[in-house]
């Protein structure tokens, strides 16, 4: 889900902003606000914000430039002067009031789009990340892109990685290394495994068989979470 504000003087245009979020199923509207003053709180818990520029207390270009970790910006706007402004800020579009549903539509799939890339750039990040552990007295490194599947026991936790004929035993929690992995490439399918999603080979809501023809449950607290996951691909 994209998290989105919409922010408009104009009661009316907020409104359609709101419809029209609501019809994108995959919008997720954060906040509905007549002023950048009431939009502030929320612009960090925001993917991306549908802006009106012209606004009494403080525009939309000045809002996006107080802001120290903007969102992505789609400018909303009866004024077409400035657009070469917005687009100096960065803003990914902008549209011309009054705003038909199908460039609204449009905005938003360039909107899924950047937010997809940049969500690839740091999983491929993330992935090519080394994990260190202490186990036996000296540091144990794992590189992330290896890991198959983790299995915990107890106050332990045992790290099966790709090519390598015996796992990696060290002892840490399997909730602080959930912490640390890629959310999109991982997921804790039960209390006691997470998986490497590139390693699935089958799968259904209540097992998951790996590349290496491992078989894993999906726990019951974890099965919604890994259904959409199932929905999704």
């Amino acid at each position: 889900m994209i998290r989105v504000l919409a922010i408009d003087d104009e009661p009316l245009a907020l409104r359609q902003l709101e419809m029209y979020i609501a019809r994108v199923p995959y919008l997720e509207l954060v906040a509905a606000c007549s002023s950048a003053a009431a939009a502030a709180p929320h612009a960090g818990s925001a993917d991306a914000m549908f802006l009106d520029i012209n606004m009494p207390d403080l525009s939309g270009m000045d809002f996006i430039k107080s802001l120290p970790s903007p969102p992505l910006v789609v400018f909303t706007t009866a004024y077409s002067e400035y657009a070469v402004e917005g687009f100096r800020v960065n803003a990914v579009d902008y549209l011309l009031k009054p705003l038909s549903f199908k460039e609204f539509s449009e905005s938003c799939e360039k909107l899924r789009t950047l937010l997809d890339l940049k969500a690839a750039a740091a999983d491929a990040r993330s992935a090519s990340a080394v994990l260190q552990f202490k186990a036996d007295y000296k540091t144990v490194s794992v590189e992330v892109s290896r890991i198959v599947y983790v299995e915990s026991m107890s106050e332990y936790i045992k790290i099966h990685l790709e090519g390598a004929d015996v796992p990696v035993l060290v002892l840490y929690s399997l909730k602080r290394l959930a912490e640390q992995l890629p959310e999109k490439r991982f997921m804790r399918i039960h209390r006691s495994y997470i998986i490497s999603l590139t390693h699935v080979a089958e799968a259904n809501r209540s097992t998951v068989k790996l590349k290496d023809g491992t078989v894993l449950p999906v726990g019951e607290v974890y099965r919604p979470a890994f259904a959409n996951y199932l929905q999704s691909i």
